[in-house]
Order: C-alpha cells, then sequence, then structure tokens
C-alpha cells in the first residue's frame, strides 16, 4: 500500500512539476491557461507555444526521465548492488560514443546520431555481458567490468573530439552536456513507442527479477528461468538507457539515485520498478526546471544540473557504502 501512495505521489509531482515547466520560459503562462490549453481552449499563441514548443521537450524529460530510472532499478537489481547504474557500468558513454563517431567522423544529421547512440549503448551493453560472464553474472564481477569498460569507452570519446574539427568539435560537446533544449515531436514518439513496448515487458518480468535478488540457487528452486530473465531484462535495461541518451544526451546520475529514493520512500525491498520510473521522470523535469529558472538569465543544459547532484549523492553513496563494510 505505501509502495501504491508513493507511486501515486510521484506522479502528481510530475504532474504538476510539469505543467509549471510548461508555463516557464520568456513568455510565461500561468499554471490554469496551460491546463486550459492542454485540453484545447487555449487562444492561438498559447495554443502555438504550449503544444508546439514546450509540451514536446516536457514530454521527452518524462520519457527520458522514466526510462533512465527504469534501466538503473534493472541494473541495480541485477548486479545487487547499489553502484550497477548505467553512469558507472559505462552504457551512456557507450552511446556517447556511438553518436561521436557519426558527428565527428561522418558529420551526420540528427537522426543518423540518434542512431548511432543506440548502436554505441547495444555494443557497450553487449561487452560488458560477455567481459563478466563467469558461470553467469554476479554482482562486483559486473559492476568492476562495467567501470573498466566505462574507462575506456571516455577516453575513445576524448580521441574522437581531438580528431574532430571546430564546428564538430562543438556539436559534439552540446550533445555530451545532455539536454532537453530543442526538443520536438520527433524525439518524442520514438521514445514513447520504445517505452510502450519495454515498460510491459520488464513489469511482466519484474516477480522473476525480484526472485533472482534471493540468489540463483532459490531462484532456479522457484522454477525462474534465472538466464533467460536477466537477459531478458539486461537487454530491456541497455535499450532504455541508450534510448533516453540518444534523444537527450548523456544526462548522468538519473539512473543512479532514482532507484534508490525510489527504495527509501517505498521503505520496500525488490527492484520498486514503477516507482523507480516514476522518481526518474519527476527528477528529470524538476532539474530541467532549476536549469532554466534557478541560474537566473543563464540556463544550464540539464545535463549540468543532474551531474552536480548526482555527484553529490554517489559521494554519499560511497561514503554510506564503505561505513557500512560493503565496499
Amino acid at each position: 500500500m505505501r509502495a501504491f501512495a508513493v507511486v501515486v505521489a510521484l506522479l502528481l509531482a510530475a504532474f504538476t512539476a510539469s505543467v509549471v515547466l510548461i508555463g516557464t520560459g520568456d513568455f510565461p503562462i500561468p499554471a490554469v491557461d496551460v491546463l486550459r490549453t492542454l485540453m484545447g481552449n487555449g487562444d492561438a499563441g498559447q495554443e502555438f507555444i504550449v503544444n508546439e514548443l514546450r509540451l514536446p521537450r516536457v514530454l521527452v524529460g518524462l520519457l527520458v526521465g522514466a526510462s533512465l530510472g527504469l534501466g538503473g532499478a534493472l541494473f541495480q537489481s541485477i548486479s545487487r548492488n547499489p553502484l550497477g547504474s548505467p553512469d558507472v557500468l559505462g552504457l551512456a558513454q557507450g552511446s556517447t560514443a556511438g553518436a561521436l563517431v557519426v558527428i565527428v567522423l561522418f558529420s551526420g544529421s540528427a537522426g543518423q546520431v540518434t542512431a548511432g547512440a543506440l548502436v554505441g549503448g547495444l555494443v557497450t551493453g553487449l561487452a560488458i555481458y560477455l567481459l563478466a560472464w563467469k558461470r553467469g553474472v554476479h554482482g562486483y564481477r559486473f559492476v568492476l567490468v562495467g567501470i573498466g569498460v566505462s574507462a575506456i569507452v571516455t577516453a575513445v570519446n576524448g580521441y574522437l573530439i581531438t580528431k574532430a574539427d571546430l564546428v564538430d568539435a562543438a556539436r559534439a560537446v552540446v550533445w555530451m552536456t545532455g539536454s532537453l533544449a530543442g526538443r520536438d515531436w520527433s524525439q518524442v514518439w520514438p521514445l514513447l513507442w520504445m517505452c510502450a513496448v519495454l515498460v510491459p515487458l520488464v513489469l511482466a518480468n519484474a516477480r522473476g527479477l525480484r526472485m533472482t535478488e534471493m540468489g540463483d540457487d532459490v531462484s532456479y528452486a522457484l522454477g525462474v528461468r534465472v538466464e533467460r530473465v536477466r537477459m531478458l531484462l539486461m537487454l530491456a535495461a541497455v535499450l532504455l538507457t541508450a534510448g533516453a541518451t540518444a534523444a537527450a544526451g548523456p544526462v548522468g546520475f538519473v539512473a543512479l539515485t532514482a532507484p534508490r529514493l525510489a527504495r527509501r520512500l517505498t521503505r520496500s525491498p525488490g527492484p520498486n520498478l514503477a516507482a523507480s520510473m516514476c522518481m526518474g521522470a519527476t527528477l528529470l523535469i524538476t532539474a530541467d526546471w532549476a536549469a532554466q529558472r534557478a541560474f537566473g538569465a543563464d540556463q544550464l543544459p540539464v545535463g549540468v544540473v543532474t551531474g552536480v547532484l548526482g555527484g553529490v549523492y554517489l559521494l554519499w553513496l560511497l561514503v554510506t557504502e564503505r561505513k557500512a563494510g560493503r565496499i
């Protein structure tokens, strides 16, 4: 019951933050007028600003945050480690590498950059899985392999930037920051379809995922096909992370913090998939509002805000894990 109440509260918070964000900008719109416009009763100017300029950005933010929150919850549950996040494992860096290859080597279009990011994330996820495999994928070996792959891919990204010309390098750096600026309906629909397919698939396997947290032997005894469930959900997590990165760039630390905060709110063991998804959406939309308004006239990319907050959270998490004797 508490978990359900947390999910409802987070959905309300995400909706409220979305309405406030849609009304925020150079042409402010009161929340009442935003709601009226969303229901089709606004004037022509408000219809254009809300539906064409600001609503797609907010929807991309919600979908990216939800995808990262769910992907982070899956990785943390599969690795049984609070550091098992796409940020730490190198999946975001892998997606960045794929995008940089397209930008730097081929000067590709926005659609080609998106495809490159997806391929980069999938290749990196496959490499981590194969390198971490030893009669299954377990705990700290998975995380350590991911950290190693992340370091290698980060070095490759740095090399690609140094080989780019000035225009492509500037374009690549802007993309690598992670931002929702300029997002339109062309980014909304692929993310929406991806979530429509992957979220029900993940939720349908939630019971098997909970069983795997008790250990492989117990899971096999309960009739769970452990490696099948693990591979399926890991593939879903990679696709969710890569798709989110392709849409908004590598927005840091949402995948790390959202599942942990969701678990603290629900006070429930297990992956807390729905709560993590809602928490991710709420975090990213709130961070985007802060990026636009909390720094005066200087609007920041949302990746800067989440990176600062997530870095502080990661340091706190490492300190608590060390005090608990787990690292």
